[in-house]
């Protein structure tokens, strides 16, 4: 199958990278001229054969807005335009409608993966027309995992940001979880190695999980993450969760407090967020903040 694909970052230049080594042809786009395949987004229409099939890979809002009006006017009826950023569901059933009335369909893709997707495959929540979806099957089976799980039709147009959004929030709660734990055993006298704790936990243990092999990754490179100012961002996923909880009256205790502790982590050094900052560069390669000598 042929692909276009804008935006070739830490997420867009692996997934190129995957569905290429399933035998797909990805032509790709980038403001990098060192990353991409053709000069802009007109040369890369031209070089697909129709129906076309155009994934975006950038980051949400205005630049996404701006991304889905160029293609609109680039693209054809018959052809599919693909949002697998982290756009707000919202937003997708605007780009459906607007895409929809020049007969160019439209599919939102939540992804998870972070920077070991290229390896691991990324797990995909997808939204749309089945007609659309089914169309894309042969893309969608070259960047999931291997075996039955990571892939899912969760609805339609919005359905699959709205899980992936979901699936974020929940993040945000796993990793508050893990770095109060942390803290906590960093605060007692008795206990005098806290990241052997944390790796005796991996196995045959309730907690144990994918983060918290992460968690012991990033204690292996800094033991007691003294390297790392206490500061996490929040990708705006949080706080839409919490948006949909309050509109939705359904109660979010431990999601909503967990982004209340990131905007705590931005009046003062929390020894909590290096570990959720740890966590976040671990599995999604996320900036992080050194302490300043």
């Amino acid at each position: 199958m042929q692909l276009g694909l804008i935006g070739l970052g830490k997420m867009g230049g692996n997934m190129r990278e995957r569905i290429r080594h399933a035998g797909h042809t990805v032509i790709g786009y980038d403001r990098n001229p060192e990353l991409s395949d053709v000069s802009g987004l007109p040369e890369l229409v031209e070089k697909l054969q129709a129906p076309r099939t155009v994934w975006v890979m950038v980051p949400a809002g205005a630049a996404t807005q701006s991304v889905v009006d160029e293609l609109g006017g680039l693209l054809e009826a018959g052809d599919t335009v693909v949002d697998g950023g982290n756009s707000r569901w919202t937003d997708d059933e605007k780009h459906a409608e607007e895409l929809g009335a020049k007969g160019i369909g439209f599919v939102d893709a939540g992804v998870s993966g972070g920077v070991w997707g290229l390896q691991n495959g990324y797990a995909l929540m997808v939204g749309g027309d089945k007609k659309h979806v089914d169309r894309l099957q042969p893309i969608f089976e070259a960047l999931k995992p291997e075996g039955p799980y990571g892939y899912v039709h969760a609805g339609k147009v919005g359905a699959g940001h709205f899980s992936k959004m979901v699936h974020n929030g929940i993040e945000y709660a796993m990793m508050q979880a893990y770095a109060e734990g942390w803290e906590l055993l960093e605060s007692v006298d008795s206990v005098t190695d806290v990241r052997e704790v944390f790796r005796s936990w991996q196995d045959g243990t309730v907690i144990r999980s994918w983060l918290l092999d992460l968690a012991v990754n990033a204690l292996d490179q800094d033991e007691h993450l003294t390297k790392l100012r206490g500061f996490a961002e929040d990708s705006g996923e949080g706080r839409w969760t919490v948006e949909a909880a309050i509109d939705n009256s359904v109660p979010l205790p431990a999601i909503t407090a967990s982004l209340f502790a990131r905007f705590a982590s931005r009046q003062e050094d929390s020894p909590q967020m290096k570990m959720v900052a740890a966590l976040r560069n671990q599995f999604g390669g996320h900036a992080v903040e050194s302490v300043k000598e």
